[in-house]
């Protein structure tokens, strides 16, 4: 349904699925991890992609308040695994052409490497006055660039699902701007997308999801949006999102409270001059019509989880 091109939860994922796996005495012939990894290699390609060619201790995983965020298990395990430091956003000082953050004795360090987890959602929302301009070419290395997660994310849908490049995988996705020029609609129509015969004021387009571009955590999704609604988005603003055909998640996760649906993603590890490698699954168990925390509030048995299969010790690295 998207590609997010945002650093996810690598590290607390591997200790959860550990955890569950102790938890519930499952044998060693399941297995978590892909791409041919076990917990050795995955960790040696974490710290590959985070860290570069760098000293560990020139190398930041960066958030806004990070001691305060939901994510912050995940930004401990990391930091301790890989021996780097966790850094406030705010608290990053510029001299010259670098960045620079210090260490709990007070030094002054270079940073060299940024692992971002800042999100510009929150810092615009929180309008956040940093010390340092994001848009200037520091030099600096991010692992993953901010510029990723805008550029494809939500952003690449609609390209990916036009020929030649269309998969069937792939839910059919117009921009806003092109399906009220009539462009989008034909092309939805033709991918076997079920929209009203009629395009008036008040047409329900029950089949389609209105999704703002550049949002986080499913902010700013819209079910069964009007056309009136629709068009009230300015002009200038209709680039900005994208109707995409939604998708039903299917209740089968049997708990105390219920048949519960679940969402499985892959995540991926991409160091420089390696290969993009699936390494992980992260599965996300939910009742609303959205996965995430925050769309399954006051609910229980929903939230993380994660994901094992038979193991093939003749795929697992060294």
């Amino acid at each position: 349904m998207e590609i997010q091109a945002f650093p996810s939860v690598y590290g607390y994922q591997d200790v959860l699925s550990s955890a569950y796996k102790d938890a519930f005495g499952l044998p060693d012939t399941l297995g978590c991890f892909l791409g041919g990894l076990d917990e050795a290699g995955y960790w040696s390609l974490l710290g590959q992609t985070v860290i570069g060619r760098h000293a560990p201790e020139n190398v930041v995983l960066m958030e806004l308040d990070p001691l305060h965020q939901k994510t912050l298990p995940d930004f401990e395990v990391t930091v301790r695994r890989l021996g780097i430091a966790l850094v406030d956003i705010r608290s990053i000082e510029p001299v010259g052409s670098m960045l620079h953050y210090r260490d709990d004795a007070g030094r002054l360090i270079p940073i060299h490497r940024i692992y971002n987890r800042a999100i510009a959602d929150e810092l615009m929302a929180r309008q956040v006055k940093l010390p340092f301009d994001l848009t200037h070419e520091w030099d600096v290395e991010w692992a993953g660039h901010p510029n990723w997660y805008f550029l494809i994310s939500k952003f690449s849908i609609p390209w990916l699902c036009k020929p030649p490049a269309a998969r069937a995988v792939v839910p059919p996705a117009v921009f806003l701007d092109d399906f009220l020029a009539g462009r989008g609609r034909e092309q939805l129509a033709a991918a076997g997308v079920e929209l009203p015969a009629d395009d008036g004021p008040d047409t329900i387009y029950r089949e389609l999801l209105l999704k703002p571009l550049f949002s986080f955590a499913g902010k700013g999704i819209q079910f069964d949006a009007t056309r009136r609604e629709l068009e009230a988005i300015p002009a200038s603003e209709r680039k900005g999102y994208l109707l995409q055909q939604r998708m039903r998640f299917e209740p089968t996760i049997e708990t105390p409270k219920g048949l519960t649906q679940a969402e499985i993603r892959i995540l991926y590890l991409w160091p420089d001059g390696g290969s993009l490698t699936p390494a992980l699954s992260l599965v996300r168990l939910g009742r609303g019509k959205m996965m995430g925390v925050d769309h399954n509030r006051n609910q229980e048995w929903v939230g993380a989880s994660a994901a094992f299969f038979p193991r093939n010790p003749q795929w697992e690295s060294k």
